[in-house]
C-alpha cells in the first residue's frame, strides 16, 4: 500500500533544501533532486594516436536553472581524468587537432546582446583558450582538416543591416514559416583566422562530413533549415572548396549521415525508407557512387534500425550502430555483403559512437542496467573497455530498482517487448501499483539504462511502484512490419500492446489491477490520451505534450512528414482521409474518459503545440473529470529549466498518490 502524502515542492523550499550529494553511510532511495543532479556524459572523441578521449560532462546548475556542460579529458586506460574548461555558459563540440596538441570547441564568451557561440582553441597541455572565430551568428558542427590548417563549421546567414534596423524600431512583423536564415558551410584558417563561406545559394546544409583526405565533402542539403522540409533534403558531394557540387539523390524522403569512402568513390548515407525510397521504414544504410548513379540498400533484410554508420579504414566494410529494441549494438558489414557481424553484446544502449581510422578504435557512451552512460573504447587490440567511472559509487549511494526485459503477446498474438522495473523491497507474490510509461517518437524504443530524468524510475520504485516501459507496435528495432503497423491508422495495435503488457504483469502477480497509473511525453503523451479514452482501468494519468485532434495537429505542428503515412494523405487534399484522422484522434472518444488526468506542455512547443493539451483539458473539465493543465513558460517540446523539470516530477507524483 502506498503512503498518501503530498510531495509538491515550492521553488522557495527547493532553494532552501538543495545541497550537494554526499556519500551516504548506507544506500538510500533516490529523491527527485538526486535524479536531476546525476551528471550526463556525451560526445566522446578519441585522439588520432588513440591515447586520450575528450567528452562533455553536463551537471545541474540550480543558479543558472539548467544543465551546463564542460569538456573533460581522460586517458585511454582510464587514468588522468581532467576537467579542461569551466566557462559560465558551458562548452560543447570538443574536437582534437590531427596532431593532438590542440583542442577546438564551441562556447559563448561574453554577455552582450551580440554574444554568440564561437570556436575557441586551447592547448592540450593546458593553458587559456583563445577565440578563433568572430562570426556574426552561432557556429556549430566543427571539424578539422587533415593537415590541421583549417576548421570547418556550419552557421546561419547573418541578418542584413536593413533587417536589424527594422527590428530595432520594432517594425518586426514576420512571414510565418519564412522567417529563417539559411545554414551554410564555412571554413576558418587556424593561423590567420580568415573565414570563408564554402556553400552558396538559397538552401541549407543540414550536416556534412569531410573526406578522409580532406579533398571533398559529403553534405545533406535542404531547401530550408525547417524540419518540415527535411523530406526534401538530398545527398550532395562536392570539392572542399565548394566547387563541382554533384547531387546524388533525388527523392521525397530525408537522408542523414552522408560519408565518403576512403577513396572518395562511394558515399554512404542513412534514410528511413526502402529501396524504392518509400517513406516510413526503419533507418537503413544506403551506398551510392560518388560520381552519380543509383543508390542501393546495403542490408535490405536487417530487422533493426541503423542509428549511425561509417567506413572502415580501407573502405572494404562499414561499421554501424543498430537499435535492436531494448538494446543497441555495434556491427560491421562487408561492402560486398548484406550479412553483418555483431561486435558488441549486452544489456546496454550505445550512443555518441564515433570511429577513428587513425587510432583504429571506436569510442562511445554505454548505459547499462540502472547505470547512467559511461565512456567506452573498443579496438582490434582490445575488446570493449570502460574508461570512465563517474557512476562507480552510485549503487553504494543509492538503492536502485531491478530492471529486466520482458515479453508478452499482443492482442493479435504478435510478440511485444518492454522493460520492467521492480519496486524496491519487491516480494514475490505481492501485488504492487503499476506505472506505465510509454516512450515518444513513436519511432523510438525504451532501452536498458538508467532511464530519463523526467521518468524518475528510481524514485517511483522507492515509493513502491513497479514501472513498465512497453515497446509497442510502431517502435523501432523490431523490423519494418512492426514499425509500419501504424501506417494507415496510427492506433491499430499500439495501444492494445500497452494494455496487453499490463495484463501480463497482472497475470504474473506483480501488478495490482486496482492501482494502475499511466504517463508519457510526446508520442507517449499521444498514447496516454488514447489509453484514457479506451479504458477506465487507470486511476490516474499524466499526458505530456500529447496530441488530441490529429486534424488540427496536422496544421499546428512544425512537422507533417510522419503524419501523412499514418493516415494515408493530408487532411487538405481532395477526398482527404478525414475519417482516418478523426477515428484516431483521442478527442473523438474523450466523452468516455473517467481517469483523473493532468496535462503538461511547454509554452514554446512547436512540435505538439499547447492547443492540443488545451483541447483535452477543456474536454475533461467540461465532463467533470478531475484535471489540471500546466504550461511551462519559455519551454520548447523538451523541458530544460531545472525547476520546471522538478515541478513536473512533483506534480505528477502528487497526482498519482492522491488518486490511489
Amino acid at each position: 500500500m502506498i503512503v498518501r502524502r503530498r510531495v509538491f515542492l515550492s521553488v522557495l523550499f527547493l532553494c532552501a533544501v538543495i545541497v550537494p550529494i554526499l556519500p551516504a553511510q548506507s544506500p538510500r532511495p533516490m529523491t527527485l533532486v538526486d535524479m536531476i543532479e546525476v551528471p550526463q556524459l556525451s560526445d566522446p572523441q578519441i585522439s588520432d594516436d588513440g591515447r586520450q578521449v575528450l567528452y562533455v560532462r553536463s551537471d545541474a546548475d540550480w543558479k543558472a536553472d539548467r544543465r551546463i556542460g564542460h569538456i573533460w579529458r581522460v586517458n585511454a586506460d582510464g587514468s588522468g581524468v581532467t576537467q579542461m574548461t569551466s566557462g559560465a555558459d558551458g562548452e560543447s563540440n570538443p574536437r582534437w587537432s590531427p596532431d593532438g596538441k590542440t583542442i577546438a570547441f564551441v562556447a559563448k564568451r561574453g554577455t552582450g546582446p551580440d554574444a554568440v557561440a564561437q570556436i575557441l582553441l586551447m592547448p592540450n597541455a593546458g593553458g587559456e583558450a583563445r577565440p578563433l572565430t568572430n562570426h556574426p551568428t552561432t557556429v556549430s558542427n566543427i571539424s578539422w582538416s587533415p593537415d590541421g590548417a583549417t576548421i570547418y563549421f556550419r552557421a546561419a546567414d547573418a541578418k542584413t543591416e536593413a533587417e536589424k534596423a527594422k527590428e530595432k524600431l520594432k517594425d518586426d512583423v514576420f512571414q510565418f514559416d519564412e522567417n529563417f536564415q539559411q545554414q551554410h558551410l564555412w571554413s576558418v584558417s587556424v593561423a590567420g583566422k580568415t573565414e570563408k563561406r564554402i556553400t552558396q545559394g538559397n538552401s541549407s546544409v543540414l550536416s556534412y562530413n569531410l573526406s578522409m583526405d580532406g579533398k571533398k565533402f559529403a553534405i545533406i542539403r535542404s531547401p530550408t533549415p525547417l524540419i518540415e522540409d527535411g523530406d526534401q533534403s538530398e545527398v550532395w558531394v562536392m570539392d572542399a572548396s565548394g566547387s563541382n557540387a554533384r547531387q546524388i539523390t533525388r527523392n521525397q524522403v530525408g537522408e542523414s549521415e552522408a560519408v565518403l569512402s576512403p577513396d572518395n568513390s562511394q558515399v554512404l548515407f542513412l534514410s528511413q525508407s526502402d529501396q524504392k525510397f518509400e517513406t516510413y521504414f526503419n533507418r537503413k544504410v544506403f551506398v551510392a557512387p560518388a560520381g552519380g548513379g543509383d543508390a542501393r540498400v546495403l542490408m535490405p533484410d536487417l530487422p533493426y534500425e541503423v542509428e549511425k554508420a561509417s567506413w572502415s579504414k580501407e573502405g572494404k566494410a562499414i561499421f554501424f550502430v543498430a537499435n535492436m529494441g531494448v538494446h543497441t549494438e555495434l556491427f560491421s558489414v562487408p561492402i560486398t555483403s548484406s550479412k553483418p557481424e555483431q561486435l558488441t553484446s549486452g544489456k546496454h544502449a550505445l550512443a555518441g559512437w564515433t570511429m577513428s581510422t587513425a587510432a583504429g578504435a571506436h569510442v562511445y557512451t554505454a548505459t547499462e542496467e540502472m547505470r547512467p552512460a559511461e565512456i567506452w573504447i573498443s579496438s582490434a587490440s582490445g575488446g570493449p573497455k570502460k574508461i570512465t567511472s563517474v557512476y562507480a559509487d552510485i549503487a553504494n549511494e543509492f538503492r536502485l530498482p531491478r530492471q529486466e526485459n520482458i515479453q508478452w503477446k499482443g492482442a493479435d498474438g504478435k510478440t511485444v517487448e518492454g522493460l520492467l522495473y521492480y519496486p524496491l523491497d519487491y516480494q514475490e507474490g505481492k501485488r504492487y501499483p503499476l506505472v506505465v510509461q510509454t516512450h515518444g517518437g513513436p519511432q523510438a524504443s525504451d532501452k536498458f539504462g538508467f532511464g530519463g530524468g523526467q521518468n524518475y524510475v528510481p524514485v517511483l520504485a522507492a515509493k513502491g511502484y513497479a514501472v513498465l516501459q512497453p515497446n509497442y507496435r510502431g517502435s523501432t528495432g523490431y523490423g519494418d512490419e512492426f514499425l509500419r503497423d501504424m501506417v494507415g491508422h496510427y492506433f491499430q495495435n499500439a495501444h492494445l500492446d500497452v494494455l496487453a503488457g499490463v495484463d501480463e504483469l497482472i497475470k504474473r502477480g506483480i501488478a495490482d489491477p486496482d492501482r494502475l497509473v499511466k504517463m508519457g511525453w510526446s508520442g507517449g503523451g499521444h498514447m496516454t490520451n488514447k489509453i484514457i479514452t479506451t479504458t477506465t482501468r487507470f486511476k490516474a494519468a499524466s499526458a505530456g505534450a500529447g496530441a488530441a485532434n490529429w486534424i488540427s495537429m496536422y496544421a499546428q505542428s512544425d512537422v507533417r512528414t510522419y503524419r501523412t503515412p499514418w493516415f494515408g494523405g493530408t487532411p487538405w487534399q481532395k477526398d482527404a482521409p478525414i475519417a482516418a484522422y478523426w477515428e484516431n484522434s483521442p478527442l473523438k472518444d474523450v466523452w468516455k474518459v473517467t481517469t483523473p488526468t493532468i496535462f503538461l506542455v511547454g509554452e514554446k512547443d512547436v512540435r505538439v503545440p499547447s492547443p492540443q493539451s488545451v483541447e483535452m483539458y477543456r474536454a475533461l473539465k467540461s465532463n467533470r473529470v478531475p484535471t489540471h493543465l500546466y504550461i511551462a513558460p519559455r519551454e520548447p517540446h523538451g523541458w530544460a529549466e531545472l525547476r520546471h523539470v522538478l515541478f513536473k516530477m512533483n506534480v505528477e507524483l502528487d497526482w498519482f498518490e492522491s488518486m490511489q
